[in-house]
């Protein structure tokens, strides 16, 4: 014993490994971030040259300069129709991500803080539309919409990312209530709070981290969207900016591609936007 006592006091007095330099860590992020930003540069290049030098020059060749840029954003903005269908892509992903994480939350809740029969079979009942793949809805949506008159309107399209985006939220936020201490419904309860006092005013206020999570992964989803679009919503009054793309791609031989990739950057930048204004409660939301 007294042999192993002083072997393992040799073991502890040795020095701890080193740590890796800073700068190492560094070239590694920076070589990563390079890679992951390799295919992009036929992009960015693109969007830089006239339809002229474009045709003229190599694919990855740098571009004489920067003033095309303008020209292609005015040629896809007017050209794609983009104004109508971004305002179309932000009513569809702000109204069906908010309204999909409210509800969602508001089912959460019973299911993670209430006692009652065949509370996860109600669950496993909610979460099961996500087993089958979208495509088995488009024809039931498609008559559905027809004969309830909404088929190419904005309400239905509210509707229907509404609808499909309430799975995902549930599954989070339920298992987020789960872990909250049963002592605040308690003492709430304890105080006269009603059911509906307990979630808005002590859980609801909990989650703004989970929340802000989700509602950012949906309102991707729902933008970056163009099955359901180019099916249920494919005038040019209810068209998304992804079926405005789609739209676009075919035409895009009189201007030229450059034009096209110039539409694809400017469809992607609201996303990015947002990306990075709620990138704090993101964050927040994974930790938890």
């Amino acid at each position: 014993m007294q042999n192993l006592s002083s072997q393992q006091a040799k073991w502890l007095a040795l020095p701890p490994p080193a740590s890796p330099p800073r700068w190492g860590k560094a070239l590694c992020g920076l070589a990563l971030a390079l890679l992951w930003l390799l295919p992009f540069s036929y992009v960015l290049l693109a969007i830089f040259k006239s339809t002229a030098e474009y045709a003229a020059t190599a694919p990855l060749s740098l571009p004489e300069g920067v003033s095309p840029l303008l020209e292609n954003i005015r040629m896809a903005w007017q050209q794609g129709d983009m104004a109508q269908a971004m305002l179309n892509s932000s009513l569809y992903a702000a109204v069906g991500a908010s309204l999909a994480v409210l509800l969602a939350a508001m089912g959460a809740y019973p299911l993670a803080r209430m006692q009652f029969r065949h509370r996860n079979l109600w669950f496993l009942l909610l979460f099961a539309g996500t087993v089958f793949p979208f495509q088995m809805y488009l024809i039931p949506l498609f008559f559905g919409f027809q004969w309830a008159e909404l088929l190419d309107t904005h309400l239905g399209m509210c509707l229907l990312y509404t609808a499909i985006c309430i799975p995902f939220p549930l599954l989070v936020l339920r298992n987020y209530m789960q872990n909250l201490s049963l002592e605040i419904d308690q003492a709430a309860r304890l105080d006269g709070a009603s059911e509906f006092i307990l979630f808005w005013r002590i859980i609801l206020p909990n989650l703004r981290g989970p929340m802000s999570a989700v509602f950012l992964l949906q309102f991707t989803w729902i933008w970056n969207d163009m099955l359901f679009s180019s099916v249920l919503g494919n005038s040019p009054e209810t068209r998304s900016i992804m079926n405005a793309l789609l739209v676009f791609q075919g035409s895009y031989a009189q201007s030229g591609p450059n034009i096209m990739l110039t539409a694809a950057v400017l469809a992607s930048l609201p996303t990015l936007l947002l990306f990075v204004l709620l990138r704090r409660q993101f964050m927040q939301g994974l930790r938890v």
